[in-house]
């Protein structure tokens, strides 16, 4: 068990006595590996046998960063959401904050998920939900300055109306596998294993992480006004019939900005890029708790 006790503003923390107690009263095995770092975890877990399960307790974050020790090993992977957005455990119908239910689950069947491959720099990063560029990351990154009393979605809200003084267009162009798919300027690009971020925006509410296939969902020539029409039909999964809004799928893709902007990686910042090549992993990743997609 991985324990992210900053998660969700000290929540995981806060409520890890209560996993304890309920880990316990379910009759499980149980062993805390510590969590300064990702990189001490997985060295942590690469010791264990392969045949081992792994939980994540924390948010999306605390999960993502096990990814490539879980990939190599396929050793399975359960959530106890107690993080601050739980995008990717709220697409499987795991509700933030539900101890119980979450241990519950991991009594049913698992599900093999994809992974999505992103190559940053010669470097490969693993993620399960997805990445954004643009206006995506800098409302990630103003998240962070959000008043501590708001909750995920609020603090997304709150956020993206801040984002929108100082939005920042640049021209981009999209190749999926192989072939162009957009050329113009645009403000925002996301390219999506899961349906949701920002504790519940739905960007790609058509998403599958099972199907073998990346989403990908941009912003074409969107202006203040234009966006904030388009995030408005975000909350209600309206947005793809907009024209304004590029969407297709496929296995690979490439975004290849004119100018550096702002990139997150499951909702973790990393910093200003120009270029990102993503590809699916099909199947790379076993869920214990995981039921379907929401």
């Amino acid at each position: 068990m991985v324990l992210n006790p900053q998660a969700g503003r000290g929540r995981a923390g806060r409520l890890w006595p209560q996993v304890q107690a309920e880990l316990n009263r379910q009759g499980r095995a149980w062993q805390l590996l510590p969590t300064e770092s990702p990189e001490l975890a997985r060295s942590m877990l690469a010791r264990l046998p392969a045949d081992q399960p792994v939980l994540a307790v924390g948010g999306d974050g605390t999960a993502s960063g096990l990814l490539p020790e879980l990939a190599r090993s396929g050793r399975g992977l359960g959530l106890v959401p107690l993080g601050s957005g739980n995008d990717f455990a709220g697409m499987l119908g795991l509700k933030a904050g539900d101890v119980t239910g979450a241990l519950r689950r991991l009594d049913g069947p698992e599900r093999a998920v994809d992974l999505i491959s992103c190559e940053l720099n010669g470097q490969e990063r693993l993620l399960f939900n997805g990445m954004g560029m643009g206006f995506d990351a800098q409302v990630a990154e103003l998240m962070r300055r959000a008043p501590a009393r708001l909750g995920g979605f609020q603090r997304y809200l709150w956020a993206v109306l801040a984002g929108l003084r100082d939005l920042n267009s640049a021209p981009l162009t999209v190749t999926l596998d192989g072939q162009p798919l957009y050329q113009g300027r645009s403000c925002l690009a996301a390219v999506m294993n899961g349906t949701r971020y920002g504790g519940g925006f739905r960007i790609s509410p058509g998403s599958d992480p099972a199907d073998g296939l990346l989403n990908v969902v941009l912003g074409a020539g969107l202006g203040r006004a234009e966006l904030l029409g388009v995030l408005l039909k975000v909350l209600r999964a309206s947005h793809l019939r907009d024209r304004r809004v590029v969407a297709a799928q496929g296995r690979e893709v490439t975004l290849r900005w004119a100018s550096r902007m702002p990139a997150h990686l499951d909702g973790e910042l990393a910093g200003e890029l120009s270029e990102v090549r993503l590809r699916v992993k099909p199947g790379a990743l076993r869920l214990l708790n995981a039921g379907s997609p929401q």
